[in-house]
Protein backbone atom coordinates (compact mmCIF):
# COMPACT_ATOMS: atom_id res chain seq x y z
CA UNK A 1 0.00 0.00 0.00
CA UNK A 2 2.72 2.90 1.10
CA UNK A 3 4.71 1.83 -2.62
CA UNK A 4 1.44 2.41 -4.56
CA UNK A 5 0.75 5.66 -2.70
CA UNK A 6 4.02 7.20 -3.12
CA UNK A 7 3.71 6.36 -6.88
CA UNK A 8 0.42 8.11 -7.13
CA UNK A 9 2.28 11.27 -5.59
CA UNK A 10 5.12 10.96 -7.64
CA UNK A 11 2.53 10.85 -11.09
CA UNK A 12 0.71 13.90 -9.75
CA UNK A 13 0.98 16.74 -11.61
CA UNK A 14 -0.37 19.37 -9.91
CA UNK A 15 -0.41 23.21 -10.99
CA UNK A 16 2.10 25.69 -10.90
CA UNK A 17 1.93 28.07 -8.19
CA UNK A 18 0.73 30.92 -10.13
CA UNK A 19 -2.24 28.86 -11.16
CA UNK A 20 -2.77 27.21 -8.15
CA UNK A 21 -3.95 30.50 -6.89
CA UNK A 22 -5.66 31.86 -9.76
CA UNK A 23 -7.90 28.52 -9.51
CA UNK A 24 -8.57 28.73 -5.20
CA UNK A 25 -9.41 31.96 -4.39
CA UNK A 26 -9.10 30.73 -0.75
CA UNK A 27 -5.60 29.25 -1.11
CA UNK A 28 -3.91 31.17 1.21
CA UNK A 29 -6.92 30.50 3.72
CA UNK A 30 -6.77 27.29 3.57
CA UNK A 31 -2.51 26.85 3.46
CA UNK A 32 -1.94 29.37 6.16
CA UNK A 33 -1.97 27.89 9.78
CA UNK A 34 -2.12 29.75 12.89
CA UNK A 35 -0.82 28.52 16.52
CA UNK A 36 0.54 29.88 19.81
CA UNK A 37 1.73 33.25 18.39
CA UNK A 38 2.87 31.62 14.54
CA UNK A 39 1.61 31.92 11.56
CA UNK A 40 2.90 28.91 9.10
CA UNK A 41 1.92 29.84 5.17
CA UNK A 42 2.18 26.58 3.09
CA UNK A 43 0.55 28.36 0.30
CA UNK A 44 3.54 28.68 -1.87
CA UNK A 45 4.09 24.92 -2.01
CA UNK A 46 3.00 22.77 -4.77
CA UNK A 47 0.22 20.48 -2.36
CA UNK A 48 -2.65 20.61 -3.75
CA UNK A 49 -6.11 18.55 -2.30
CA UNK A 50 -5.15 15.75 -4.37
CA UNK A 51 -1.13 14.99 -2.93
CA UNK A 52 -3.26 15.92 0.61
CA UNK A 53 -5.34 13.32 -0.46
CA UNK A 54 -2.28 10.97 -1.11
CA UNK A 55 0.06 11.67 1.79
CA UNK A 56 -3.39 11.53 4.25
CA UNK A 57 -3.48 8.02 3.29
CA UNK A 58 0.16 7.49 3.74
CA UNK A 59 -0.40 8.99 7.42
CA UNK A 60 -2.87 6.63 8.29
CA UNK A 61 -0.90 3.55 6.33
CA UNK A 62 2.54 4.12 8.38
CA UNK A 63 0.63 4.74 12.15
CA UNK A 64 1.04 8.12 12.31
CA UNK A 65 -1.56 8.49 15.24
CA UNK A 66 -0.38 5.37 17.11
CA UNK A 67 3.01 6.29 17.00
CA UNK A 68 2.20 9.73 17.79
CA UNK A 69 0.04 8.49 20.58
CA UNK A 70 3.19 6.01 21.65
CA UNK A 71 5.61 9.16 21.13
CA UNK A 72 3.37 11.15 23.93
CA UNK A 73 2.95 8.12 26.36
CA UNK A 74 6.17 7.22 26.55
CA UNK A 75 6.68 3.99 24.68
CA UNK A 76 9.36 2.19 23.82
CA UNK A 77 9.55 4.16 20.63
CA UNK A 78 13.34 4.56 19.71
CA UNK A 79 13.14 1.01 18.86
CA UNK A 80 16.89 0.48 18.16
CA UNK A 81 18.05 1.69 21.54
CA UNK A 82 14.90 0.38 23.61
CA UNK A 83 13.64 3.19 24.80
CA UNK A 84 11.35 6.03 24.65
CA UNK A 85 12.24 9.38 23.85
CA UNK A 86 10.83 11.78 26.29
CA UNK A 87 11.79 15.06 25.49
CA UNK A 88 8.05 16.45 25.41
CA UNK A 89 7.67 14.72 29.38
CA UNK A 90 10.05 18.21 30.12
CA UNK A 91 7.50 20.26 28.74
CA UNK A 92 4.38 18.22 30.55
CA UNK A 93 3.29 15.83 27.79
CA UNK A 94 4.20 12.28 28.49
CA UNK A 95 3.93 9.24 30.51
CA UNK A 96 2.69 10.27 34.12
CA UNK A 97 5.77 9.47 35.47
CA UNK A 98 8.02 10.85 33.67
CA UNK A 99 6.23 14.30 33.83
CA UNK A 100 7.02 14.01 37.62
CA UNK A 101 10.07 12.82 37.36
CA UNK A 102 11.04 15.73 34.61
CA UNK A 103 9.58 18.37 37.24
CA UNK A 104 11.72 17.30 40.32
CA UNK A 105 14.83 17.83 38.08
CA UNK A 106 13.60 21.23 36.89
CA UNK A 107 12.70 22.28 40.44
CA UNK A 108 16.38 21.08 41.25
CA UNK A 109 17.86 23.33 38.81
CA UNK A 110 15.52 26.02 39.91
CA UNK A 111 17.42 25.75 43.15
CA UNK A 112 20.28 25.96 41.96
CA UNK A 113 19.76 29.25 39.80
CA UNK A 114 18.60 30.98 42.89
CA UNK A 115 21.52 29.72 44.92
CA UNK A 116 23.85 30.91 42.37
CA UNK A 117 21.57 34.44 42.20
CA UNK A 118 21.99 34.40 45.98
CA UNK A 119 25.31 34.00 46.15
CA UNK A 120 25.89 30.28 46.62
CA UNK A 121 28.78 29.94 44.33
CA UNK A 122 30.46 33.50 44.67
CA UNK A 123 30.05 36.51 42.86
CA UNK A 124 29.27 35.29 39.81
CA UNK A 125 29.57 37.50 36.37
CA UNK A 126 30.26 34.75 33.81
CA UNK A 127 29.23 31.33 32.21
CA UNK A 128 30.61 28.99 30.23
CA UNK A 129 28.88 26.53 28.95
CA UNK A 130 31.24 24.02 27.59
CA UNK A 131 29.44 20.65 25.50
CA UNK A 132 28.80 19.68 21.65
CA UNK A 133 25.98 18.65 19.46
CA UNK A 134 22.79 19.17 21.15
CA UNK A 135 24.33 20.15 24.51
CA UNK A 136 25.55 23.22 23.00
CA UNK A 137 23.49 24.17 20.04
CA UNK A 138 20.23 24.90 21.99
CA UNK A 139 21.67 27.03 24.63
CA UNK A 140 24.05 28.74 21.96
CA UNK A 141 20.65 29.46 19.92
CA UNK A 142 18.54 30.40 22.68
CA UNK A 143 21.14 32.49 24.92
CA UNK A 144 21.89 34.73 21.96
CA UNK A 145 18.16 35.05 20.61
CA UNK A 146 16.49 35.73 23.93
CA UNK A 147 19.33 38.14 25.59
CA UNK A 148 19.38 40.79 23.07
CA UNK A 149 17.93 43.11 25.96
CA UNK A 150 20.33 41.88 28.29
CA UNK A 151 21.37 39.09 29.65
CA UNK A 152 21.49 38.61 33.69
CA UNK A 153 24.93 36.92 33.02
CA UNK A 154 27.55 36.74 30.48
CA UNK A 155 27.04 33.54 28.86
CA UNK A 156 30.08 31.83 26.18
CA UNK A 157 29.24 28.69 24.82
CA UNK A 158 32.38 26.03 23.68
CA UNK A 159 31.60 22.95 21.48
CA UNK A 160 34.80 23.14 18.93
CA UNK A 161 37.78 21.17 20.53
CA UNK A 162 40.25 23.43 18.67
CA UNK A 163 41.82 25.29 21.53
CA UNK A 164 41.32 28.59 19.78
CA UNK A 165 37.12 28.18 20.54
CA UNK A 166 38.37 27.89 23.82
CA UNK A 167 40.55 31.04 24.24
CA UNK A 168 38.57 33.20 22.30
CA UNK A 169 35.52 32.25 24.62
CA UNK A 170 37.48 32.83 28.03
CA UNK A 171 39.88 36.00 26.83
CA UNK A 172 38.25 38.56 28.53
CA UNK A 173 36.45 36.51 31.52
CA UNK A 174 36.95 36.57 34.84
CA UNK A 175 37.99 32.88 35.85
CA UNK A 176 36.95 33.87 39.93
CA UNK A 177 33.57 35.18 38.79
CA UNK A 178 32.67 32.03 36.25
CA UNK A 179 31.10 29.62 36.55
CA UNK A 180 31.98 26.15 34.32
CA UNK A 181 28.67 24.17 32.92
CA UNK A 182 29.87 20.80 31.84
CA UNK A 183 27.22 19.68 29.23
CA UNK A 184 27.25 15.92 28.36
CA UNK A 185 24.58 13.37 28.42
CA UNK A 186 27.18 10.42 29.24
CA UNK A 187 29.74 12.93 30.63
CA UNK A 188 32.38 10.73 28.84
CA UNK A 189 32.14 13.14 25.57
CA UNK A 190 35.99 13.47 24.71
CA UNK A 191 35.99 16.68 23.33
CA UNK A 192 33.59 18.26 25.78
CA UNK A 193 35.80 16.62 28.80
CA UNK A 194 39.60 18.04 27.55
CA UNK A 195 37.65 21.82 26.97
CA UNK A 196 36.08 21.19 30.74
CA UNK A 197 39.67 20.04 32.16
CA UNK A 198 41.61 22.84 30.09
CA UNK A 199 38.53 25.81 31.68
CA UNK A 200 39.92 23.79 34.81
CA UNK A 201 43.48 24.21 33.98
CA UNK A 202 42.60 28.08 33.15
CA UNK A 203 41.04 28.44 36.54
CA UNK A 204 44.14 27.61 38.03
CA UNK A 205 46.30 29.52 36.58
CA UNK A 206 44.21 32.26 37.16
CA UNK A 207 44.66 31.34 41.02
CA UNK A 208 41.21 29.86 41.74
CA UNK A 209 42.05 27.99 45.37
CA UNK A 210 39.14 25.76 44.50
CA UNK A 211 38.17 25.37 40.96
CA UNK A 212 35.81 22.28 41.24
CA UNK A 213 33.64 24.62 43.60
CA UNK A 214 32.82 26.96 40.46
CA UNK A 215 31.88 23.36 38.26
CA UNK A 216 28.87 22.64 37.59
CA UNK A 217 27.41 19.29 35.73
CA UNK A 218 24.70 18.87 33.55
CA UNK A 219 24.34 14.93 32.67
CA UNK A 220 22.15 11.79 32.50
CA UNK A 221 24.84 9.97 34.30
CA UNK A 222 25.68 11.82 37.78
CA UNK A 223 27.85 9.34 38.77
CA UNK A 224 30.57 10.26 36.45
CA UNK A 225 30.30 13.62 37.32
CA UNK A 226 31.05 12.64 40.39
CA UNK A 227 33.89 10.79 39.32
CA UNK A 228 35.47 13.29 37.89
CA UNK A 229 35.39 15.10 40.62
CA UNK A 230 32.37 17.43 40.58
CA UNK A 231 30.42 18.32 43.92
CA UNK A 232 26.83 16.22 43.86
CA UNK A 233 25.20 19.84 45.04
CA UNK A 234 26.34 21.03 41.78
CA UNK A 235 25.41 18.29 39.47
CA UNK A 236 22.12 18.70 37.40
CA UNK A 237 20.80 15.02 36.26
CA UNK A 238 18.19 14.50 33.22
CA UNK A 239 16.56 11.44 31.82
CA UNK A 240 18.33 9.16 29.82
CA UNK A 241 15.66 8.51 27.47
CA UNK A 242 15.65 12.70 26.57
CA UNK A 243 18.35 12.64 23.58
CA UNK A 244 20.52 15.45 22.92
CA UNK A 245 19.45 17.47 20.03
CA UNK A 246 16.23 17.34 22.07
CA UNK A 247 17.36 18.34 25.30
CA UNK A 248 17.76 22.17 25.73
CA UNK A 249 14.62 21.48 27.82
CA UNK A 250 16.26 19.44 30.44
CA UNK A 251 19.05 21.06 32.68
CA UNK A 252 21.30 21.25 29.30
CA UNK A 253 19.14 24.87 29.31
CA UNK A 254 20.39 25.35 32.94
CA UNK A 255 22.83 28.53 31.21
CA UNK A 256 19.21 29.90 29.63
CA UNK A 257 17.70 29.62 33.09
CA UNK A 258 20.65 31.03 34.84
CA UNK A 259 21.38 33.63 32.66
CA UNK A 260 17.84 34.88 31.28
CA UNK A 261 15.90 33.93 34.98
CA UNK A 262 13.62 30.91 35.47
CA UNK A 263 10.52 32.57 34.53
CA UNK A 264 11.78 33.23 30.55
CA UNK A 265 12.94 29.55 31.02
CA UNK A 266 9.24 28.53 31.95
CA UNK A 267 7.72 30.58 29.14
CA UNK A 268 9.76 29.25 27.36
CA UNK A 269 8.82 25.28 27.99
CA UNK A 270 5.03 26.99 28.08
CA UNK A 271 5.32 27.71 24.46
CA UNK A 272 6.53 24.37 23.78
CA UNK A 273 3.87 22.86 25.23
CA UNK A 274 1.41 24.40 23.59
CA UNK A 275 2.30 22.71 20.57
CA UNK A 276 2.65 19.88 21.87
CA UNK A 277 -0.98 19.70 22.67
CA UNK A 278 -1.32 21.56 18.96
CA UNK A 279 0.79 18.65 17.18
CA UNK A 280 -1.21 15.49 19.36
CA UNK A 281 -4.53 16.57 19.09
CA UNK A 282 -5.32 18.88 15.83
CA UNK A 283 -6.53 16.96 12.96
CA UNK A 284 -3.89 16.49 10.26
CA UNK A 285 -4.74 18.80 7.99
CA UNK A 286 -5.13 21.50 10.89
CA UNK A 287 -1.52 20.21 11.73
CA UNK A 288 1.19 22.67 11.35
CA UNK A 289 4.05 19.75 12.07
CA UNK A 290 2.26 17.05 9.78
CA UNK A 291 1.39 20.03 7.27
CA UNK A 292 5.19 21.10 6.80
CA UNK A 293 6.09 17.63 6.94
CA UNK A 294 4.12 16.75 3.86
CA UNK A 295 5.77 19.78 1.65
CA UNK A 296 9.25 18.11 2.82
CA UNK A 297 8.71 14.81 1.55
CA UNK A 298 6.51 15.87 -1.43
CA UNK A 299 9.65 17.93 -2.45
CA UNK A 300 12.50 15.33 -1.21
CA UNK A 301 10.49 12.78 -2.41
CA UNK A 302 8.45 12.93 -5.88
CA UNK A 303 10.83 16.08 -7.06
CA UNK A 304 14.10 14.59 -5.59
CA UNK A 305 15.17 17.64 -3.88
CA UNK A 306 18.07 17.04 -1.91
CA UNK A 307 18.54 20.42 0.00
CA UNK A 308 16.13 22.45 1.90
CA UNK A 309 17.28 26.67 2.52
CA UNK A 310 16.20 28.08 5.53
CA UNK A 311 16.24 31.56 6.30
CA UNK A 312 15.74 33.98 9.46
CA UNK A 313 14.72 37.23 8.81
CA UNK A 314 15.58 37.93 12.37
CA UNK A 315 18.99 38.64 13.57
CA UNK A 316 17.47 37.47 16.93
CA UNK A 317 17.14 33.86 15.08
CA UNK A 318 20.71 33.64 13.54
CA UNK A 319 21.90 30.82 14.75
CA UNK A 320 18.25 28.86 13.88
CA UNK A 321 19.42 26.79 11.09
CA UNK A 322 22.97 25.54 12.54
CA UNK A 323 20.17 24.12 15.13
CA UNK A 324 17.78 22.61 12.47
CA UNK A 325 21.13 20.96 10.55
CA UNK A 326 21.55 18.45 13.53
CA UNK A 327 18.19 18.18 14.97
CA UNK A 328 17.05 17.13 10.81
CA UNK A 329 19.92 15.45 9.50
CA UNK A 330 21.04 13.63 12.60
CA UNK A 331 17.59 12.36 13.06
CA UNK A 332 16.48 11.48 9.90
CA UNK A 333 19.92 11.14 7.96
CA UNK A 334 19.08 7.50 7.55
CA UNK A 335 19.49 4.77 5.35
CA UNK A 336 17.63 2.26 6.98
CA UNK A 337 14.24 1.85 8.07
CA UNK A 338 13.70 1.25 12.27
CA UNK A 339 12.48 -2.42 11.24
CA UNK A 340 16.19 -2.41 9.91
CA UNK A 341 15.19 -3.00 5.95
CA UNK A 342 16.87 -0.69 3.15
CA UNK A 343 15.07 2.44 2.99
CA UNK A 344 14.56 2.60 -0.79
CA UNK A 345 13.84 6.03 -0.30
CA UNK A 346 15.73 9.46 -0.26
CA UNK A 347 16.36 9.94 3.52
CA UNK A 348 16.45 14.04 4.93
CA UNK A 349 17.40 16.34 2.64
CA UNK A 350 20.81 18.58 3.15
CA UNK A 351 19.35 21.41 5.58
CA UNK A 352 21.45 24.76 5.20
CA UNK A 353 20.54 28.36 5.46
CA UNK A 354 21.39 31.99 6.53
CA UNK A 355 20.21 34.99 8.01
CA UNK A 356 17.71 37.45 5.71
CA UNK A 357 19.02 39.90 4.27
CA UNK A 358 22.49 38.99 4.32
CA UNK A 359 22.07 35.69 2.20
CA UNK A 360 20.01 37.85 -0.70
CA UNK A 361 23.42 38.96 -1.85
CA UNK A 362 25.40 35.67 -1.42
CA UNK A 363 23.26 32.44 -2.34
CA UNK A 364 19.67 33.79 -3.68
CA UNK A 365 20.63 34.06 -7.28
CA UNK A 366 20.95 30.13 -7.46
CA UNK A 367 17.70 30.17 -5.38
CA UNK A 368 16.14 32.06 -8.43
CA UNK A 369 18.55 31.06 -11.68
CA UNK A 370 20.25 27.94 -10.78
CA UNK A 371 19.38 24.62 -11.84
CA UNK A 372 18.29 23.04 -8.54
CA UNK A 373 14.66 22.96 -7.15
CA UNK A 374 15.70 23.87 -3.58
CA UNK A 375 12.82 24.56 -1.30
CA UNK A 376 12.72 28.29 0.96
CA UNK A 377 11.50 28.41 4.17
CA UNK A 378 11.66 31.76 5.51
CA UNK A 379 11.10 33.11 9.42
CA UNK A 380 10.30 36.27 9.89
CA UNK A 381 8.80 38.37 12.94
CA UNK A 382 6.20 41.08 13.06
CA UNK A 383 7.88 42.80 15.75
CA UNK A 384 12.20 44.12 15.65
CA UNK A 385 14.37 43.10 18.02
CA UNK A 386 16.01 46.73 18.15
CA UNK A 387 14.66 50.13 19.21
CA UNK A 388 15.83 51.74 15.47
CA UNK A 389 14.30 53.78 13.26
CA UNK A 390 11.10 50.96 12.18
CA UNK A 391 12.40 51.57 8.74
CA UNK A 392 14.38 48.79 9.53
CA UNK A 393 12.39 46.06 10.28
CA UNK A 394 9.74 47.12 7.37
CA UNK A 395 12.92 47.48 4.79
CA UNK A 396 13.61 43.63 6.17
CA UNK A 397 10.32 42.55 6.22
CA UNK A 398 9.38 43.80 2.55
CA UNK A 399 12.63 41.83 1.38
CA UNK A 400 11.39 38.48 2.96
CA UNK A 401 8.11 38.99 1.33
CA UNK A 402 9.84 39.74 -1.59
CA UNK A 403 12.26 36.79 -2.29
CA UNK A 404 8.69 34.30 -1.47
CA UNK A 405 6.67 36.08 -4.32
CA UNK A 406 9.62 35.97 -6.95
CA UNK A 407 10.21 33.11 -6.19
CA UNK A 408 6.57 31.96 -6.90
CA UNK A 409 6.08 34.42 -10.07
CA UNK A 410 9.77 34.61 -11.50
CA UNK A 411 10.06 37.16 -14.98
CA UNK A 412 10.12 35.71 -18.16
CA UNK A 413 12.40 37.66 -20.72
CA UNK A 414 13.54 37.21 -24.17
CA UNK A 415 17.57 37.64 -22.82
CA UNK A 416 18.06 34.41 -21.13
CA UNK A 417 20.83 35.93 -18.35
CA UNK A 418 17.26 37.77 -17.25
CA UNK A 419 14.88 35.30 -17.38
CA UNK A 420 13.16 33.98 -13.98
CA UNK A 421 11.41 30.58 -14.54
CA UNK A 422 9.52 31.33 -11.15
CA UNK A 423 7.33 28.42 -9.46
CA UNK A 424 9.64 27.55 -6.84
CA UNK A 425 8.09 26.77 -3.87
CA UNK A 426 8.42 28.74 -0.17
CA UNK A 427 6.76 28.19 2.83
CA UNK A 428 6.81 31.58 5.83
CA UNK A 429 6.46 30.73 9.32
CA UNK A 430 6.17 35.28 10.94
CA UNK A 431 6.22 35.14 14.66
CA UNK A 432 4.28 37.78 16.44
CA UNK A 433 7.34 38.40 18.45
CA UNK A 434 10.99 36.59 19.53
CA UNK A 435 9.93 35.84 23.24
CA UNK A 436 10.25 32.50 25.54
CA UNK A 437 7.11 31.63 24.62
CA UNK A 438 7.23 31.60 20.53
CA UNK A 439 10.57 30.22 20.24
CA UNK A 440 9.58 27.53 22.54
CA UNK A 441 6.64 26.74 20.37
CA UNK A 442 8.86 27.21 17.18
CA UNK A 443 11.53 24.69 18.13
CA UNK A 444 8.24 22.28 19.02
CA UNK A 445 7.40 22.42 15.65
CA UNK A 446 10.77 21.68 14.20
CA UNK A 447 11.07 18.74 16.59
CA UNK A 448 7.37 17.37 15.71
CA UNK A 449 7.94 18.38 12.06
CA UNK A 450 11.01 16.12 12.16
CA UNK A 451 9.25 13.07 13.53
CA UNK A 452 6.55 13.20 11.25
CA UNK A 453 8.97 13.02 8.52
CA UNK A 454 10.73 9.85 10.00
CA UNK A 455 7.15 8.33 10.55
CA UNK A 456 6.14 9.14 7.27
CA UNK A 457 9.76 7.47 5.92
CA UNK A 458 9.53 4.53 8.12
CA UNK A 459 12.89 5.39 10.03
CA UNK A 460 13.24 5.70 13.78
CA UNK A 461 14.84 9.62 14.51
CA UNK A 462 15.71 8.82 17.77
CA UNK A 463 19.05 7.31 17.28
CA UNK A 464 22.27 8.34 16.26
CA UNK A 465 24.72 5.44 15.09
CA UNK A 466 26.44 7.60 12.16
CA UNK A 467 28.06 9.54 13.99
CA UNK A 468 29.64 6.75 16.19
CA UNK A 469 31.84 5.35 13.27
CA UNK A 470 34.00 8.70 13.13
CA UNK A 471 34.68 8.84 16.76
CA UNK A 472 35.99 5.20 16.36
CA UNK A 473 38.70 5.67 14.34
CA UNK A 474 39.54 8.89 15.65
CA UNK A 475 40.34 6.64 19.23
CA UNK A 476 42.38 4.17 16.95
CA UNK A 477 44.55 7.33 15.56
CA UNK A 478 44.86 8.22 19.24
CA UNK A 479 45.98 4.91 20.08
CA UNK A 480 47.87 3.13 17.22
CA UNK A 481 48.40 5.91 14.71
CA UNK A 482 48.83 5.25 11.19
CA UNK A 483 48.79 1.37 11.67
CA UNK A 484 45.79 -0.03 9.70
CA UNK A 485 44.86 2.71 7.49
CA UNK A 486 44.39 3.76 4.14
CA UNK A 487 47.53 5.10 2.38
CA UNK A 488 46.03 8.38 2.16
CA UNK A 489 45.02 8.97 5.61
CA UNK A 490 48.20 7.38 6.85
CA UNK A 491 50.25 9.82 4.77
CA UNK A 492 48.29 12.73 6.61
CA UNK A 493 48.57 11.29 10.05
CA UNK A 494 52.28 11.22 9.77
CA UNK A 495 52.44 14.50 8.11
CA UNK A 496 50.92 16.29 10.75
CA UNK A 497 51.34 13.79 14.07
CA UNK A 498 54.09 12.50 13.00
CA UNK A 499 56.29 14.32 15.50
CA UNK A 500 53.94 13.74 18.34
Amino acid sequence: MTDKIWTELEKHQPQSLVDLFASDKERVANMTLEHSGLRFDLSKTHLDSIALGHFETLAIDMELDRLKTALFSGAAINVTEGRAAEHTAERGYGAADAVMHARALQDRMRGLVEAIDSGFMGDIRHILHIGIGGSALGPKLLVDSLGRDGARYDVRVVSNVDGAALTEAVKDMDPHKTIVAVASKTFTTTETLLNATSAMEWMIEGGVQDPYAQFVALTAYPDKAIEWGIDESRILPFNEAVGGRYSLWCSIGFPVALAHGWAVFADMLEGAGAMDRHFRDAPVLENAPTMAAFADLYYAQTKSCQTRAVFAYDERLRLLPDYLQQLEMESNGKSVTADGAPLGRHSAPVTWGGVGTDAQHAVFQLLHQGTHLIPVEFIASKSPGHDFDTAHHETLLVNCFAQGAALMAGQHSGDLARNYVGNRPSTTILLDDVTPSTIGALIAFYEHRTFVNAVLLGINPFDQFGVELGKQIAKSISENGPIGFDPSTAALIEAALGDH
